[in-house]
């Protein structure tokens, strides 16, 4: 099915789904949110839709629930993936009982990356992507593979970045409590008793900690010019100077359909130009997911299943020549502030690193110490 645009008002209440099957040993993820304007503002943001049942049929046969593990964020068994030649469809049912399904998506095999190495650019970012509007610095990343002839192919890259995170909580207008006056474990943010107290402090992780960072922009390639031939240093991805430090990068190639591809491809000259969905543009790409009841409702997003190669890559940052902001106030755009120091025991404290899909306290498989 083909992707259409659909136009636009300050009033729209649209849906977006965002799920894409791999055949990795990863979470398999479907995410639900909704798009809405502030009837005021006209400004877009979004909210999560929970107390959904949602499940993937594979072969029009079997069905595989996913849970809900967040709000919004609905998780497939952690064995599942998607394996070759299967073909596999999202539904989902929201809890006003109203019905979606997408097109039946097959999984095509992926070209395996052949070689891939990283090259420090100091201009790589544009005006409208540097860090904290200052920072153009990046690491940009090339690939060697070999496409496969007799057929033809489309392809998508990101990645995946493991920065080492030594913070781990912000408190505003409050303090940061390992346990309450009770003595029960809190590990949270406490409000200030005055009612003056307007003060912003953070909190160093108790452990190692890891920060995960993904790719925002959109790499795609078909292989019209190049079916059956090698391609050489290919440009995949950009990966900013957040920091001077080391890090672990993971480059994947993921195979698309015909159909995927012209749609990410479309997502791609939109966003270039407008900022993306929750922002407003003229007109929303409707993907390949349908109100079953009615099929003109205006829904976001694309159903993929992707087969991809991977490989990690240590990153040193030994040859980066340019000052970098350092994570904290890349993804901050401050420095970290430390609470005063205090005569009280244990004040002030160091935070639990929480695990969630932005932050880990377990070692990346690939790090190096």
């Amino acid at each position: 099915m083909d992707p259409i645009d659909a136009p636009i008002d300050s009033s729209l209440n649209v849906l977006i789904v965002e799920a894409t099957l791999t055949d990795k040993a990863e979470p398999q993820l479907i995410r639900l949110t909704r798009s809405q304007a502030d009837r005021l503002t006209g400004r877009f943001g979004t909210v999560p839709i929970t107390k959904a049942t949602v499940q993937i049929l594979v072969d029009s046969a079997q069905v595989v629930r996913a849970e809900e593990t967040t709000d919004g964020r609905y998780q497939l068994p952690a064995d599942f993936r998607a394996n070759v030649d299967h073909v596999y469809q999202l539904q989902f049912t929201l809890s006003d009982g109203t019905h979606y399904q997408s097109t039946p998506e097959p999984l095509l095999p992926v070209a395996p990356i052949g070689q891939l190495r990283a090259q420090f650019n100091p201009a790589s970012l544009t005006s409208t992507e540097r860090l904290n509007n200052t920072y153009s610095a990046a690491h940009d990343f090339y690939v060697d593979f070999t496409d496969p002839a007799h057929q033809a192919n489309y392809y998508r890259w990101d990645w995946i970045d493991w920065e080492s995170q030594p913070w781990c909580r912000t408190c505003s207008q409050g303090l940061y409590q390992v346990r309450d006056a009770q003595g029960a474990l809190l590990e949270d943010c406490v409000p200030a008793n005055s009612n003056f107290f307007t003060a912003t402090f953070d909190y160093p992780c108790r452990t190692l900690c890891w920060e995960i960072l993904y790719s925002h922009d959109l790499m795609l390639f078909q292989d019209a010019y190049t079916n059956g031939q090698s391609v050489k240093s290919l440009l995949v991805g950009r990966v900013p100077l957040y920091s001077t430090d080391p890090c672990l990068v993971e480059i994947r190639q993921s195979s698309l359909t015909k159909q995927a591809y012209e749609y990410v491809n479309q997502l791609d000259q939109q966003t270039q130009h407008s900022g993306g969905v929750a922002a407003g543009q003229p007109a929303l790409l409707v993907g390949n997911v349908r109100n079953v009841a009615k099929p003109n409702e205006v829904v976001v997003g694309y159903f993929t299943v992707s087969s991809v190669s991977s490989v990690r890559y240590w990153l040193s940052r030994s040859d980066a020549s340019s000052i970098a902001p350092g994570l904290f106030e890349a993804l901050n755009g401050r420095g970290p502030v430390d609470e005063p120091a205090s005569n009280l025991a244990g004040r002030p404290p160091t935070a639990v690193c929480v695990a969630s899909d932005s932050r880990t306290p377990n070692k990346p498989q690939g790090w190096r110490d």
